[in-house]
């Protein structure tokens, strides 16, 4: 059995928990800080150790002696968790959508002995090996539009949104600068901004700029691309009152008030649906041509528990990449970008059915 630590058992780390356990082939330990968690997890057999994890003295005898180290805590605590990795000799993998604490992780694999793979869920993670495999159809690329949201089935309040899963990455996403290429050239873009309509199955939605989304597409399509972006969707309406919020009020530069507002306000659900919407452009056989791919996810029981679509997805993406390690398939040291891995393969993989 593969020794694997997972370091956060919140709504996505109770999912990956269960996921691996489940599986039968990783000897799994979860940390976390919060014993009611840890209770939980316990609960189905799991292993658990109670950390202070924002604490980075306490990391190097977490993963001492791990070969697989899964961080599912918030983008700010994953340089500490990458270093430590790292300097173990363990795989690591987390589900971080922060630009700059991905460039930190790829800084420390350049001397590393193990893979470090941080960007493993959804958005970044699983739409990165979707729109790259897809591109791959075309002798030259013109447009990779990609669209992803995590929706309420059953929208009530103003925002047409509700909590499922870190405030802290959905705040970070709405107000950090994002990536993109327009007309070839590489630049920075402003979140919340580009808004555009479109309806899918009868249904109306926005989609707008959020940071984070293309994981390292940039570096890959760079000199192949004319125009690359990654937007948010979300029912029509909630970018004006989160915009509002934001900039109007400058809650923006108060994160942590907003964190409070939100959780204290817009409820968590487990009753959603994650959107999945990629469009590819470009000269196929001398003629443009574009191709489209549209997925929806619902939550679901695994094990007559409800787990959220969100959680899922996220879960599945990084249980896949940590399988795809294990078993070979992707390099065996140092930085690993999502799209390394072949679609094909992900959506055969035990976790990557769950997308199929």
């Amino acid at each position: 059995m593969t020794s694997l630590i997972l370091l956060g058992a919140g709504k996505i780390g109770e999912t990956i928990a269960h996921l691996l356990k489940r599986s039968g082939d990783y000897h799994l330990t979860v940390a976390d800080q919060d014993p009611a968690r840890l209770e939980a997890l316990a609960a189905l057999g799991v292993a658990t150790r109670r950390a202070r994890l924002s604490d980075p003295a306490e990391l190097p005898p977490l993963v001492r002696g791990q070969q697989m180290v899964v961080s599912a805590l918030p983008f700010y605590l994953t340089p500490a968790v990458a270093e430590a990795a790292a300097a173990a000799g363990a795989h690591y993998f987390d589900l971080t959508e922060d630009v700059e604490s991905t460039r930190r992780v790829k800084a420390l694999a350049a001397e590393a002995r193990s893979v470090l793979m941080p960007q493993c869920g959804l958005a970044p993670g699983f739409i990165s090996v979707l729109a790259h495999s897809m591109t791959r159809k075309f002798e030259r690329l013109r447009d990779v539009h990609m669209r992803v949201g995590a929706l309420p089935v059953y929208p009530t309040n103003a925002l047409k949104y509700n909590l499922t899963w870190s405030t802290d990455g959905l705040i970070n996403e709405y107000c950090n600068p994002c990536e993109a290429i327009i007309d070839g050239s590489r630049m920075e873009t402003l979140a919340l901004e580009e808004m555009e309509a479109f309806s899918l199955d009868g249904i109306a939605y926005e989609a707008f700029n959020t940071s984070g989304g293309l994981g390292t597409l940039c570096d890959t399509l760079e000199g192949k691309v004319e125009n690359l972006n990654y937007k948010t969707v979300r029912y029509p309406g909630h970018r004006d009152l989160v915009k509002m919020l934001i900039r109007d009020l400058r809650l923006g530069q108060r994160r942590e008030l907003l964190k409070d507002v939100l959780e204290a306000s817009v409820p968590m659900t487990r009753q959603d649906v994650v959107l999945v919407f990629v469009t590819v452009s470009g000269m196929q056989e001398g003629r443009l041509t574009q191709e489209s791919f549209a997925k929806k996810v619902y939550s679901q029981a695994i094990d007559d528990r409800l787990y959220s679509a969100i959680q899922i997805t996220t879960a599945a993406g990084v249980c896949a990449m940590v399988d795809l390690v294990r078993e070979g398939v992707l390099p065996a040291r140092g930085f690993v970008r999502q799209e390394d891995a072949e679609l094909e393969r992900f959506l055969a993989n035990r976790f990557g059915q769950y997308y199929a």
